[in-house]
């Protein structure tokens, strides 16, 4: 960068409201690239939904549990002038993840002949769907993975050659159930493949036939874990950050974004102090912030409500003092039906019993986040969101035994609830009560409707200087997506004040690989 253009990034300071993934990789980039940057967080921590949780001695992740397309992750600290390496320890999980259908198991490996194995194991005649899904489904990515990467506020974003071209696999009335179809014909062997549609608030057999990239991602590029949990991901980006330069405000929660026209002058914390910016950057949930933020020019909360969104998620963060050393790091057990049960949380009324479960026994993996011969346990039940009232407060202990008891039945944890020497439960209503707009976990859905050009654009519509960073905006929810979100939304800041950036490409190595 010519000392000119340096001058002129200086000149320029940008606000960021909320450290959580997206509002950090902007951060880290824009102060690289020269900007004067503050972030101001609500919370002590950093984070957000990427935070830890302490019981004691014992450390949990909030929210994202694995990393999947770390090549993002790396993209970041690369044009950094470092490597992700530099600041945290990676685990390449195989086996990823167990997957359980009643009596039945399986795991999944990123090694493509060991998983081709495991399904001829336990499908026998399936491995050659496999096979073949993998090389078309690599087709379908390569395709796809470029349109992730720049923004959609204009209309003419869709004359792009790559969006043109992969156009095809976005634009068809097939469901992701419908795709994994061509490829399997036991129930449960799909299943193995279209679950990840319920964290986009999609059912399987509605969610967008493209999605059928997402089970291709983990088992083509793998999943990771980062010892001492994920929220390890935040603090280090949060350490670059303020390394830079960079000013992290903690405690610091915003009343309103001050606007005069279309341009954003500012924020308003709740203390009455104010802070005066060139751009903004938001980083809160979607609903939330479009509802309370924007003084004068929020969005009503009837018409938010009108939106479709994700499901909700129960969790619970057990200490435990023992350690089940035969349990695996990642473990998911499905509902007895399935359908049935994603049936329930579309409709956003009724509460399963049938539920799936996911759980985290990362200790048998990562020393540091629990004492020596303890261990912690996450785990997560997909359910309602909030839009329809459920009473959570008074039902979510009968909730918790009844997961715990499913635990304990359908895994080796038989004598689980005698262990447990604390715990915390999070439900739908509490994650509504942190600022998460109808409890929606995973923020907006990901409908046709919702998506590229008519999801929240990264530069806010109606606002000049106003950026959107996390899972509400384009491209999406989840790790690698976020941090996408906050790249796209640096480069507009840059674009707008013509202070010039060179990004790192380390995907298109991987995607000729895919």
């Amino acid at each position: 960068m010519s000392d000119r253009n340096a001058r002129k990034a200086k000149q320029k300071h940008v606000v960021v409201v909320g450290a959580g993934p997206g509002g950090l990789t902007a951060g880290m980039l824009l102060a690289h690239r020269g900007f004067k940057v503050t972030i101001v967080e609500k919370n002590d921590r950093v984070g957000g939904r990427n935070s830890e949780v302490r019981l004691g001695d014992y450390s949990f992740d909030l929210g994202p549990t694995f990393l999947h397309q770390k090549f993002c992750l790396d993209e970041i600290f690369a044009e950094l002038g470092g490597k992700s390496e530099d600041h945290m320890e990676f685990v390449d999980l195989n086996p990823m993840t167990k997957l359980s259908w009643g009596e039945t198991s399986m795991h999944t490996f990123s090694d493509k002949d060991k998983m081709a194995g495991e399904i001829e194991r336990v499908f026998p005649g399936s491995s050659s769907g496999f096979l073949r899904y993998m090389d078309e489904q690599g087709e379908k990515f390569r395709a796809i993975y470029p349109c992730l990467q720049y923004p959609y506020h204009k209309l003419t974003a869709f004359l792009r050659p790559d969006l043109i071209k992969a156009l095809p696999h976005v634009l068809t009335t097939r469901s992701v159930h419908d795709v994994l179809g061509d490829y399997f014909k036991d129930e449960r062997l799909k299943l193995a493949f279209t679950f990840q549609a319920k964290y986009l608030g999609m059912s399987p057999w509605h969610c967008p036939a493209l999605f059928s990239i997402l089970s291709f991602t983990e088992y083509r590029y793998g999943v990771y874990h980062v010892q001492g949990g994920l929220n390890r991901i935040s603090q280090a980006m949060a350490d670059v950050f303020t390394s830079m330069g960079g000013e992290l405000r903690l405690q610091s929660p915003v009343k309103q974004l001050l606007h005069q026209g279309r341009d954003i002058s500012g924020v308003e914390f709740e203390n009455g102090g104010r802070l005066n910016a060139d751009a903004v950057v938001v980083n809160a949930d979607y609903g939330h912030a479009a509802t309370r933020l924007f003084n004068g020019r929020s969005v009503s909360e009837d018409r938010m409500r009108g939106k479709r969104f994700s499901c909700s998620t129960f969790m619970m963060f057990l200490a435990l003092d023992k350690v089940y050393e035969n349990e695996p790091h990642h473990h998911i057990i499905f509902a007895d039906d399935y359908r049935a049960n994603v049936a329930d949380i579309q409709s956003e009324r009724h509460v399963s019993d049938d539920m799936s479960i996911y759980v985290r026994n990362s200790c048998v993996t990562d020393p540091h986040v629990a004492p020596a011969g303890k261990s912690g346990l996450y785990i997560l039940v997909p359910t309602i969101n909030t839009r329809h009232g459920f009473d959570w407060e008074s039902n979510k202990e009968a909730y918790a035994d009844k997961i715990l008891r499913r635990i304990e039945e359908r895994t080796s944890m038989k004598d689980l609830r005698s262990h447990i020497v604390e715990q915390r439960i999070v439900s739908p209503q509490d994650w509504e009560s942190s600022s998460i707009f109808i409890g929606a976990t995973f923020n907006l859905s990901h409908t046709l409707t919702q998506m590229l050009y008519f999801r929240p654009h990264n530069r806010y519509a109606g606002f000049n200087n106003c950026y959107l960073v996390g899972g509400g905006t384009h491209p999406g929810s989840g790790l690698p997506t976020i941090y996408e979100s906050g790249r796209i939304s640096a480069n507009l800041i840059c674009d707008r004040f013509d202070v010039p950036y060179e990004p790192v490409d380390l995907a298109s190595g991987y995607l000729q690989r895919a």
